[in-house]
């Protein structure tokens, strides 16, 4: 009798904790918006990709190696990525933002992102995946007729 109370209180812990670790963790829509709040307003600054570690905290490895190729081969000028990957352009002023998630698997997801920006409705479509280090944009398609991927992939 012992013993089968000892399992049953041990299965009891690791359901408890495992519930505890994926509450913790931020969702594929969590990580998006955290995105699209900083582009919101007459004065947003919008996500700074300024160093390696910032795009990595973004992109998935192999689209932030793309990214951080281009800005390398740029030597300080603009590169093949001259608009800003997540609103596709230069400049924005953005009131609103609407975020669809769809979960294609566990740890894949696509997320529609719509606003208005300067008088142009714009949609960008992010190609999420979920990495030990949490969810990351495997690819962006927008307005453009090929991917960011396959953008920069281009020689």
């Amino acid at each position: 009798m012992v013993t089968r109370l000892k399992v049953l209180l041990f299965c009891i812990i690791c359901i408890g904790l495992g519930v505890g670790v994926s509450a913790a963790e931020p969702s594929a829509k969590s990580f998006v918006e955290s995105i699209y709040a900083v582009y919101k307003g007459k004065d947003a600054r919008g996500v700074s990709l300024d160093s390696n570690a910032a795009v990595r905290r973004y992109f998935e490895p192999k689209l932030a190696a793309l990214i951080i190729k281009d800005r390398k081969d740029a030597r300080g000028e603009v590169g093949k990525l001259g608009a800003d990957p997540f609103i596709d352009a230069q400049d924005w002023e953005i009131d609103a933002v609407d975020i669809a998630i769809r979960e294609i698997a566990p740890d894949k997801a696509s997320a529609t992102v719509s606003f208005k920006s300067l008088g142009e409705q714009r949609t960008v479509v992010l190609a999420l995946v979920k990495l030990k280090m949490g969810w990351r944009i495997a690819d962006v398609t927008s307005d453009r007729k090929e991917t960011l991927r396959e953008f920069l992939s281009k020689k």
